[in-house]
């Protein structure tokens, strides 16, 4: 489907207008409840079926604390800071309660499958860098490698194992309803329920603020983050990491894993991951600025009626600078095998590029390897995303 014209970052669809109008009207008529945005209320929506056993599981008190406290201060943010509108109101309400549920459903998993979080894994591959420097491209490549394996987009979104896993079709089902609310979505990040994907919904079910962030004006849950010790989020990560390599059957294969949040938190990783590969793609700030701007935008357009561009690019020029100190930082203290990717040279000869990171990683590019490294090239031609750099020149143009 061909996305609409996309004047200004934060043109929004028709559809997420009248969205947002009807839960206004069912609101305001009694035909529904508009939920209130209060840890108590989210929690005992999203907890209904299950114990605190389920919550507790296998986690330390300080990991079961932590997401508590992360619940509070998000709040907090949501009510005070975001100014959402209906539809925005009600996404965030679906998202948190989501979290909650999936939290409990994976301490129950743990709790009736003992062991499976803390089996044995190969160790992963990283891909570290900024938001819109390749990583998502790098990753899908060195992930269809046939000795590798890659995390799908629907057990990221949910990584809640079940049987039958009924997790492809309920991603394409949520995935066709963001793209009638977001018709720009894949222009920024060409999506598919079976593609490998970032592990951002991981990231998500710990309450880290990175899929938050992208969506919400909300600077003090961002900061309250920003101060504390990431530990107990990537210990949850590693919990999901380990069962998802098992579950799928894939824990004898290096998982590449990727996430912009990565490179603030890379020390914290490492310590779960000691023996991991590292991949660095690299891009000029001022596009990754732009991109990461218009990325955001089409996300926070539709969720609050009220949009400040100079606040956004403000902030996003404070986290890339942000991020690129902790980056390095915590690089200085790694002394495992390390490959840098550029972002020109990706786009110039990508067969290249991965054969010179495949060299720093000391592992050999097989023609099995380099084949369907191809065919993922190949399907990556249709991917709308190459209007993104269209709409942004509209965007300088007007």
């Amino acid at each position: 489907m061909t996305a609409p014209p996309r004047p200004h970052p934060f043109a929004r669809s028709k559809a997420s207008e009248l969205a947002s109008r009807a839960f206004a009207t069912m609101w305001q008529h009694g035909l529904t409840k508009r939920p209130p945005l209060e840890p108590d209320y989210l929690w005992s929506v999203g907890s209904d079926g299950f114990s605190a056993e389920d919550e507790h599981s296998i986690r330390s008190a300080e990991d079961v604390a932590d997401f508590r406290d992360r619940l509070e201060a998000l709040c907090v943010a949501l009510n005070e800071e975001a100014s959402l509108n209906p539809l925005g109101h009600t996404m965030a309400y679906g998202q948190i309660t989501a979290a909650i549920r999936k939290r409990h459903a994976l301490g129950r998993f743990w709790n009736e499958n003992p062991g499976m979080a803390e089996r044995e894994i190969a160790p992963p591959i990283l891909v570290v860098g900024q938001m819109r420097s390749g990583t998502t491209r790098v990753q899908r490549l060195l992930a269809a490698d046939p000795r590798h394996s890659g995390t799908r987009f629907c057990n990221s979104h949910d990584p809640v194992p079940a049987t039958p896993d009924l997790r492809p079709i309920k991603a394409r089902a949520a995935l066709a309803v963001a793209r009638r609310i977001n018709p720009w979505l894949d222009t920024v990040h060409p999506f598919g329920a079976l593609r490998t994907d970032e592990e951002i919904g991981w990231l998500a079910a710990a309450l880290s603020p990175a899929t938050f962030e992208a969506q919400w004006q909300i600077p003090s849950f961002v900061a309250f983050s920003s101060a504390r010790d990431a530990g107990p989020v990537y210990r949850e990560f590693a919990r999901i990491l380990r069962t998802d390599a098992h579950v799928m059957q894939e824990a004898n294969r290096p998982r590449v894993l990727k996430c912009p949040q990565f490179a603030e938190d890379l020390g914290v990783l490492l310590a779960q991951f000691p023996d991991a590969r590292l991949v660095l793609c690299r891009r000029p700030k001022e596009d990754i600025l732009e991109s990461s701007v218009s990325m955001t935008a089409s996300q926070m357009a539709f969720q609050s009626d009220h949009h400040d561009l100079q606040w956004l690019t403000a902030m996003w020029q404070e986290k890339i600078s942000h991020r690129e100190a902790a980056m390095e930082h915590d690089l200085r203290n790694f002394s495992g095998l390390l490959a840098t990717i550029d972002f020109a040279a990706l786009n110039s000869d990508w067969r290249s590029a991965i054969g010179t990171a495949y060299r720093a990683l000391d592992i050999e590019l097989t023609p099995e390897a380099v084949g369907a490294m191809r065919k993922e090239r190949e399907k990556s031609h249709d991917d709308p995303h190459h209007d993104h750099a269209e709409q942004m020149a509209g965007f300088s143009a007007a």
